[in-house]
Order: structure tokens, then sequence, then C-alpha cells
């Protein structure tokens, strides 16, 4: 059998019998690594030890469990769609086992195998439908591992023995179903083992199990609610606030438990664990996002587990989940059209030979986005390379490239809105042009199962010419006094007319090199475990601006030609303490930054420097007291390093600013109080010595300035299954994230930082933001966001969900103004008309999605985004931007 082995080449599996050996050679599933006869079958190559084998061959060759693994086939939402299905269950069940009899026999290696093999794989499905029983389980083969650890066999047994009574009750209730007569003999059994898909498990690689809070978005939640755009799917984890920007999804904006979400500034972006912001030093602005389509997860983290990453932990990670190759060959492809002349095309292909497994895939999407004059086209290739060398070195390989060319501009004003509609956008010759090319490079070296060493290169080009005929916002002059008034009373402009188009052209570079190391041991008596890691970074920015003399112009007058620098070295230590139901984890995470600007303008030639190193202490408190919910608690000091424009000015000289500085705290409670039962609430304090707020918030080009602030909070997320709970087949089921923000407070006037001549702007009378002062609310922080979805899964495959979005109304500035009207300025100044200031209205979307598995290899759905097609503004930053309207999208996706 390929991959496997016969009876003759080890003793231990004479007990599989010779008809059940033919039986397995010809199903699809006993020959995929990812399926649990597989996973017996192949234990030679991973586990010598005769025992272990002993309790696999004893498993597979038990006719009621080839019966079950055939009703999960018959079962397609079960075994077809979800990277973790319910097969998992018995894999976790039997290292229970194993580990157990290991124990009893005295052999505690092949138990601390066992323990970890079960405890990996538990967590790695913890997204799964029986999340609550895998998190449990993985619990208690965390308590055998660490009893083993302490020399305790009988505490170490006994951990198996809870393990093993978790999951009994879990697949009792799938062999519940075989009473129902699905199979009238064994042979309609292995009938339908031959239609057994293939099995894929993506892991966390922050190890599916986080100190404090956060949350993964899955594969399967992924498809099956249809995500048009990331941010349809981070609404979807309690505490992460999303503002829409084109209707497309291409520009993110994001922001984590009150900070700000322009331009995802506050936020870590990652790929795999690695830094995926291509200048996350020197100019954190997010001007692009990866199509959400090609990611088979998304890790949000929030708390201390953040020490291990940076530079960005004032508010949290995004961590991208990539799939892997496919063990047998494999993929899929799939095409979406809908309204607003939207089309999507996908394609993943890969497979396995030997110890090399690759992965190509591409991607293309296009359409219109929320207004008029907003064409988007996006191409996406990916390749991912796997070579298992041996069994203590592997390497990953992935590449990325990606273009995109769209119609991007700023808002409209208030009177435009009210003259010309929701969708009137008059700028037709801007254009926005990227272009990204990454690679990263991983090698894993299995010294032993306590010792882990990970050695990750990276390396990123990103290119942006952005040519705008509006600089900033509505009321900028450059077409000229007439044309900006015709703008604030709503009266119809020709573009063509305003001979002037500004372009900023950027280029982008960042690489680096990051070890970590992960190692078990036993200091103090104790079970620890202990990372580490350290990071060399370097980034490099090419910035060019210049002012054309037409409307479509795309060169000119240069304006701006700098060069920027950034080298960063970071290093963190984290020991986690285990003892008993409690784990302590103190940490430390050291950055260290130097920048260099250099102004290359012909008569305006300037160098300058500036540097920083900062220390970030945290740490991490759990506690399980019953197997039913695990308590929380953490505190890590926030860091976000200045950009190198904020840090040297243009003439060489340094700014006196530092970086933003906050102390992070959480408390928070984990629950599976019942199977199907999912529950987690944290109570969040963040409070900021140094928050830095860009300039133009409020609607003026003010210099960069920083603050006191204080965001407290709750988040509860939830996640029913109500088959689970009543032994159905058919699922009904519930997901809620929610967010309570009742503080979002400035504690302090935002103050401006000095000009390069010391003086202090025109636009910060007595040296603050206009409007800023302590107890007024931050902009763009509304109090209550809510995503809520109830769905219903048929045994069948199919499935369909409703999901009601609700954000609350939020300012739009630091005045804290009802109404752009309420402008100190007056109801007919300039501030007050265009669009900038005043309160953003709370709105709710619902959003339906519906998937029919028509056979195992090919799946039909429909979405209806915006379903009542609501109109609302999603942001004043720089004038008045809308909501997209609704969009209705139709699909197929055929798996190879």
């Amino acid at each position: 059998m390929a991959g496997g082995f016969t009876p003759t080449q080890n003793p231990a599996c004479h007990s599989i019998s010779d008809e059940l050996e033919k039986s397995l050679s010809s199903a699809r599933g006993a020959t995929h690594p990812g399926s649990r006869l597989s996973w017996g079958l192949d234990m030679p190559r991973r586990d010598p030890n005769p025992l272990c084998l002993q309790q696999r061959c004893k498993a597979i060759s038990d006719p009621a469990l080839l019966i079950l693994v055939a009703w999960f086939a018959r079962q397609g939402d079960a075994a077809e769609r979800s990277p973790n299905p319910p097969l998992n269950l018995l894999q976790v069940r039997d290292a229970c086992v194993a580990g157990a009899l290991a124990t009893k026999q005295g052999d505690m290696a092949a138990a601390l195998k066992q323990a970890e093999l079960g405890r990996d794989l538990a967590r790695a499905s913890l997204n799964a439908a029986s999340s609550d029983v895998l998190r449990r389980s993985a619990g208690a083969l965390d308590k055998a591992a660490q009893a083993i650890g302490s020399r305790s066999g009988s505490d170490a047994e006994r951990a198996f023995r809870v393990c093993r009574a978790t999951l009994d009750p879990e697949v009792a209730f799938y062999e519940k179903t075989l009473g129902a007569g699905a199979f009238e003999t064994k042979d309609d059994a292995r009938q339908l083992m031959s239609d057994i898909p293939p099995v894929e498990v993506s892991a966390s690689p922050s190890g599916g199990a986080l100190s404090g809070s956060g949350m993964v978005i899955d594969e399967e939640t992924l498809f099956k609610s249809h995500v048009f755009t990331a941010n349809e799917a981070l609404r979807k984890v309690p505490g992460v606030n999303v503002r829409d920007e084109d209707g497309f999804g291409i520009r993110p904006n994001i922001g984590i438990r009150g900070t700000n979400p322009f331009r995802s500034t506050k936020i870590l972006f990652l790929e795999d664990g690695l830094l995926f912001n291509f200048a996350p030093y020197g100019d954190n602005d997010m001007y692009y996002t990866p199509p959400i389509d090609r990611f088979v997860g998304v890790e949000v983290m929030k708390g201390a587990d953040l020490t291990k990453y940076g530079p960005q932990t004032i508010a949290g990670a995004i961590n991208y989940i990539t799939a892997d190759p496919p063990k047998d060959f494999g993929g899929f492809l799939s095409f979406t059209g809908g309204n607003r002349d939207y089309l999507n095309g996908h394609v993943r292909v890969g497979g396995t030979v030997d110890k090399f497994g690759g992965l190509v895939e591409y991607l293309r999407k296009e359409g219109n986005g929320a207004r008029d004059n907003s064409y988007v086209a996006l191409n996406d290739v990916y390749l991912k390379g796997v070579v298992d060398i041996n069994e203590d070195n592997k390497f990953t390989w992935r590449g990325d490239y990606y273009d995109e060319n769209s119609q991007s501009t700023f808002g409209i004003t208030e009177a435009e809105l009210r003259n010309f509609g929701w969708r009137y956008n008059p700028f037709k010759n801007d254009e926005f042009s990227t272009s990204r090319w990454s690679t990263t490079a991983t090698h894993q070296y299995r010294y032993n199962s306590d010792v882990i060493l990970s050695t990750s290169f990276y390396w990123s080009q990103f290119s942006r010419d952005w040519w705008r005929q509006m600089n900033q916002q509505p009321t900028d002059t450059q077409c000229g006094l007439d044309f900006r008034e015709a703008r604030l009373d709503g009266r119809p402009i020709d573009v063509d007319s305003c001979n002037f188009t500004r372009g900023r052209m950027r280029q982008y570079y960042a690489w680096g090199v990051e070890p970590r190391l992960r190692v078990n041991h036993g200091l103090f008596g104790l079970s620890n475990e202990m990372d580490v890691g350290f990071r060399a970074h370097f980034e490099a920015q090419h910035r060019l601006t210049e002012d054309g003399n037409a409307a479509r112009a795309r060169s000119g007058v240069r304006i701006e030609n700098n060069d920027r620098f950034a080298d960063a070295y970071a290093a963190f230590f984290q020991n986690r303490f285990i003892v008993g139901d409690w784990s302590a984890t103190p940490g430390v995470r050291v950055e260290s930054v130097n920048y260099t600007r250099r102004n290359k303008l012909p008569g305006q030639g300037a160098e300058g420097e500036s540097s920083l190193t900062q220390p970030l202490p945290s740490f991490a408190m759990t506690y399980s007291p019953v197997d039913e919910a695990d308590l929380f608690f953490g505190v890590h000091r926030g860091f976000a390093p200045p950009r190198v424009e904020d840090s040297v000015y243009n003439n060489g000289t340094s700014v006196e600013i530092g970086p933003e500085l906050s102390w992070n705290c959480e408390v928070g409670v984990r629950a599976w109080p019942y199977n199907g039962v999912q529950a987690d609430l944290t109570l969040f304090h963040n409070h900021f010595q140094s928050l830095t707020s860009v300039g133009t918030i409020g609607g003026n080009d003010t210099p960069v300035a920083q603050g006191e602030a204080l965001f407290q909070g709750l988040e509860f997320g939830n996640r029913t299954d109500f088959a689970q709970i009543l032994d159905w087949t058919h699922n009904p089921y519930l997901q809620v994230a929610y967010t309570w923000l009742p503080t979002a407070e400035q504690t302090s006037a935002f103050a401006c930082a000095p000009l390069s001549d010391g003086s202090i702007s025109r636009n910060c009378p007595n040296g603050v933001v206009v409007g800023s002062r302590p107890g007024n609310r931050l902009p763009y922080a509304p109090e209550h966001l809510l995503t809520a979805t109830v769905g219903y899964s048929h045994p069948s495959g199919a499935d369909v969900r409703l999901e009601a979005v609700f954000t609350a109304d939020q300012y739009g500035d630091f005045m804290n103004l009802k109404r752009g009207t309420d402008h100190p300025n007056g109801p007919d100044s300039v501030e007050a008309r265009s669009g900038q200031y005043g309160q953003i209205d709370a709105n709710w979307i619902l959003n339906f999605a519906a998937t029919y598995l028509i056979r195992k290899d090919l799946t039909l759905y429909a979405t209806a985004k915006n379903l009542l097609d609501q109109e609302y503004i999603v942001d004043r930053v720089r004038g008045i931007l809308p909501g997209a309207p609704r969009l209705l999208q139709a699909g197929f996706r055929y798996d190879l």
C-alpha cells in the first residue's frame, strides 16, 4: 500500500485480516495521509513503538469504525468542506488510548509522544464544529505531558483517561446514526469508503493555543459565508472595527479595541507568522491587503501573545494562514459573478510526491466599488513548496505576486451627497496602480521532541503610484477656488477642466531574518515551554511626488524626492510555567530602531538620523478550574514605532516625538459548558501614555500629534451548534461577535509636534489638534459593534445563513460634533460644508449566503451583500465615503 505497510513488514499488525487489507488498499481515504485510516497505517514511519502500532492496528481493523468512517463520507458537509472534520476526534481518542496503555506499561517516552501528538492534533482542529470537545481533550493531554515531565505516571494515566472520557460522548453521537439503517452490510460501507475525500489540516502558526484573547476564522467559515473581502471576515471577530473605503476591500482600515482604523496604522499584519506589512517600522500605512480568497484561515491576536511578534503591539495582530500542499494531487476551481460587473476566478492545484510537496494558486478579481468611477482589477499568483528533508528537517518556501489597477479617490461634500446621491464620484481621471513581489523561506529543525528551531527569511517589494486631481480633501484649491466652491455648493464640476494632477509614487523594500527556538524543559521540577526569538529587519522607501499640468498627466514637476530607511533589531523571551491547572507566562520584548531620511531634491539636499530602544514586558496567566472553562489574565506593554517622517524632518533635524506606548490589560474566560456551545468573554483596559493621531483626522493637514487616551470595554463571542446539544443530524446554529466600548476617551489634549523651524502649525491653535480636550470621545470609535449569524446546515451538505452587522454611531472629529454645521467657524464655513466633520450615524447591514453540495466534488453557492441595499456613511476623513450598495453573487466550486 502506498505510504503504508503490509503485515509482513511489522508483526504488530498481524491482527489486520487479509480481507480488510484488500478493502483498504482500494480506498482513497485509506491511502491519504490526512485520513484516520492512513494515519494508523503510516505510524511505523513516525513511531516504531510496537505497543502504539498495535493499538492503531486494532482500531482500524474494527468494522464498526470502518462503517463510522463511511458514514462521514455520506455526510458531505462534515467530511467534504471542513479542514478539520470530526474524523479528528477519533485520531485524538486513539492517542489517548495509546498513551494510557504506554503509561501503564511504563513506556514514558511513548506515552509522551502520544500526549504531544494528540494535543497538537486537537489544537490544530480547534475550529471544527466539535472545538469544545477538542479543546478539553487538548487540555487533558497537556496535563498528561506535564505529569510525564514531573515523573508522575499515575497522574499521566488519569489525564489520558479524562481525555478518553471527554471524547467518548462525542464519538458516541456519531455512532448513534448507524441505528438509522444507513448501511445494510459492510460491503455498503466499503463502497462508500472509496468516496472519502482527502482531508487536510492547516494549523495556526501560533500553535493554536493563545495565552490571551484571540480567535481563528477557519476555512469552513470563510467558504460557507462566502466573504467578499477581508473586512467581512474580520467583522466576525469581537473587538475588531473595520471601516470600508472603496467598497471592494482593497484598502484595509482596521482598528482593534477602539484604535482608529485609518489605514490600519495600529495593526500588525502577518502571513504564516511572518511580517507582512511593507514598512512596519518606517511607514505602517496599509494601502494593500491580499485577497481573502487565498487563505485557509485568519488569526487575530490581541493579548500578551503579541510580545512574540511586534513591532506593533498596541492593538492587535492579524495573521493570514496559507494553504499547504495536499498529500495527493488535488485542488479546486471556482468562479463567481455578480452585479456591479463583478467577476472572480480562482484556481488552486497541488500535490506531494515522496518528500516534495507543491502548490500553485491564481486569482483574478474585477468589478466596480461603492461609487461611480471606482473600477478595480487585480491579479494574485501564489506558490508554495514544502520539502520534508528527513524526520528532523523541513523546508518551506513561499512566493507571491500581486498587481492592481483601480480608480481610487477621496470623498465628497455634504452638498454633493445631497444633490447627486450616494454613488456620485466625478473623478474619473484618478488612478491607483500597485504591484507586490514577495518571498519567504523557513527551515525547521527538530533536535528532539522538546527542542525545535525555526529560521525564516522574508523579502518583499511593493510599488504604489497614485495620481489624483484633489491632493488631500474636498477643500483643496489645486483646481482653483471656483472649482472648490462648486463642490461645496453641490454644483456639477468638469474634472477635465482642472489642469492639475498630483502623483505620489512610492517604492518599498523590506527584508529580514528571524530565528525562533521552542524548548520544553523541566526547570524547577515544573513543566515549562520556552520561546525565544530574534529578528533583524531592514526596510527602504523611495518616495517621489510630482505635479502635472493636465487632467490626465502622469508626470510633472517634482516636488518631493526622499529616501527613507529603517533598520530594526528585536528580541523576545517568554517562558510558560505549568503547575497543575495553572500556567504563568512572563516575557519581554526589546525593540531597537534606527531611522535615516535623505532629501534628494536639487538644492535641498539634507540627511538626518534618529533612533530609539524600548523594552516591552508582558505577563499572562491561565487557570483551568474545570474541563469546561479556562480563565485568563494578561498585561503587556504596547508599542508602535513612529514613522521615519515623524522622527526626522525633511531638513535632516530630529523630531521630538517618541513611539506610541500603552499598558494593555485583559481578563476573560473561554467556556464550553455543553457539547456544541462555546463562549468567550473578555474585559479589556488599554491605557495609552502616548497615542499618535494622523493629521488628516479632523480635516486638516496638521502635524503629527500625540496625547493620552483610555480604551475600556467588553468583548463577547459565541458559537452554538444545536445538532450537538440535541443529538440531531440537522444543525441549526448561532454565532455572535459583540464589542462594547463605553470608554474611548481623550485623557489629555493631543499636542502637535513642532515644525522643522520650531514653530507650531496654524492648524494647531494653542499647540493642540482642533477640538481635542480631556473627556472627549476619540473619533472613529463606535460604542457598539455586533455581527450575529443565524444558520442551518443539512446533512446533505447544504448550508444557509443570514448575517446582521451593526455599527453604532461614531464621531468623525476630535470636537465630537453632531453635524458639520456645528463647526465653530460657522455653518457656512468651508469646514462645515466639507463633509469631514460631524457624526457618522449607526447602520444595520444584512448579508445572506447559501451553499449547496451537488455532489462530492461540485458546490454551488449564492450570496447577497447588503441585502436591503442600505445607504449609509462609512468615513469622513477626506470627505464623505458611502458604504457599498447591494451586491448579488453566484458561483460554483469544483474540487479536482
